[in-house]
């Protein structure tokens, strides 16, 4: 199965251009320190620039999440992915997909794209090294033809990077 690319995807409901539509006012008035929208004319793909926070191992670099907003945002989450070359990191496989909990099983309504890239951040910022998880080469394999992390079946066992 593969991602729906932009032409066939479902466009927003209602409920999901009103919040995203909220969400970007937010965003231009108080945008998350470290990130940046990169703006274009489609609401439901965001493009969001990342600079690695000072004092740790992603200090001065900059990487790109691509967000991509399902039809009934925010009561199902986005999918979020790091544009390769994705960062280098425990939870981040090599073609960008990650693997955090609340991009998954953990999301809730109340989550904004900016308390999501917080979220990348901390979790970028506490890495104690820079090296892809243990089964990059196997999954990224086996997420040939554009799957999407969504259809993943993420295991949850490590909060301490």
């Amino acid at each position: 199965m593969t991602t729906p690319s932009a032409s066939s995807r479902k466009a927003l409901s209602k409920i999901a251009s009103n919040r995203l539509q909220k969400e970007l006012v937010e965003w231009q008035v108080n945008p998350p320190h470290g990130f940046k929208h990169k703006v274009t004319d489609n609401l439901q793909k965001w493009v969001i620039e990342v600079n690695g926070a000072p004092g740790t191992l992603y200090a001065g670099e900059m990487y790109q999440l691509q967000v991509d907003f399902p039809e009934h945002y925010p009561m199902e989450a986005p999918q979020v992915i790091f544009v390769p070359p994705a960062p280098q990191h425990p939870h981040i496989y090599s073609n960008g997909h990650i693997c955090l909990d609340i991009l998954y099983d953990s999301w809730s309504p109340a989550m904004t794209v900016s308390s999501v890239c917080i979220s990348i951040l901390s979790m970028l910022s506490s890495s104690p090294a820079k090296q892809r998880p243990a089964d990059n080469d196997r999954y990224v394999k086996n997420c040939k033809n554009g799957r999407s992390p969504k259809e993943t079946r993420w295991w949850f066992h490590d909060d301490k990077v």
